[in-house]
């Protein structure tokens, strides 16, 4: 096994701790350059622990602009767990990271990405456009969890806004073929299909819908729920008929 330790940007002798500025790269098995195609390639036990994002995986292909430290795609492979300064943290068996504008694309079963308090979860893909707060989920068990929403559904899409350090859900749309759930404080609502508007406050269930609240249970084909105070408008366009069962506590 060959041990390799590179630090970019400044001279410095492998006793000495990482300072700032500096690219720290540990790899088993060495390191091929390209310069003309402006990559390099690691393998076995690779990580990098930069000044913007540490990463451990298996195999990386980095690419660079100027020079090797100067990184800006990185394509890696293999139990890859990445974390960045700005409070994402991801894990999956395939992750392409931009260094630049932090946008992610993560594939593979138990996906993970802990976005600025918004989670991530995906036996497929999860992608997230940072720049655009742009996202997409696909694939089994994917799921979102808020710190006022958990969405579980086969596609999920949507973007986010920034509100004071924090990442929030400001449009979603959730479809699946057999269920889509969402879940808030009081409500556990199902359909085939669902969109979320936070701007007005609204939640629509399409096709097969079910919404539970405590004892209470509605079906129907179409509903509209205000997210403010959970009120909610539920109708029938095929049976023509809304079903409603109430269970008698002694509350």
């Amino acid at each position: 096994m060959i041990k390799l330790l590179i630090i970019f940007c400044f001279f410095s002798t492998i006793l000495n701790a990482r300072d700032v500025g500096q690219t720290e790269i540990t790899t088993e098995e060495g390191i091929e350059v390209y310069q003309k195609e402006k990559y390099y390639l690691l393998k076995t036990n690779v990580e990098i622990i930069s000044d913007n994002f540490n990463l451990k995986a298996d195999l990386v292909k980095a690419f660079f602009d100027k020079d090797l430290y100067d990184l800006t795609n990185i394509h890696s492979e293999g139990n890859v767990i990445l974390e960045s300064n700005q409070e994402i943290k991801a894990i999956g068996n395939k992750i392409d990271y931009n260094a630049k504008n932090q946008n992610i694309h993560i594939e593979g079963k138990k996906s993970y990405l802990s976005n600025k308090k918004i989670i991530m979860k995906s036996d497929e893909l999860i992608e997230v456009n940072n720049e655009l707060g742009e996202f997409e989920l696909f694939g089994y068990n994917s799921e979102i969890t808020t710190k006022d929403l958990n969405i579980i559904g086969s596609k999920i899409e949507g973007n986010y806004i920034n509100v004071d350090g924090e990442n929030i859900i400001e449009k979603l749309i959730v479809e699946d073929n057999t269920q889509i759930f969402i879940k808030t404080k009081t409500l556990d609502m199902y359909a085939l299909k669902a969109e979320y508007d936070k701007k007005n406050n609204i939640i629509e269930l399409f096709d097969n819908v079910k919404i539970f609240r405590n004892e209470e249970l509605i079906t129907g084909d179409y509903a509209k729920i205000n997210t403010l105070d959970e009120s909610y408008k539920i109708t029938s366009n095929k049976t023509k008929k809304v079903k409603v069962l109430l269970k008698k506590t002694n509350e």
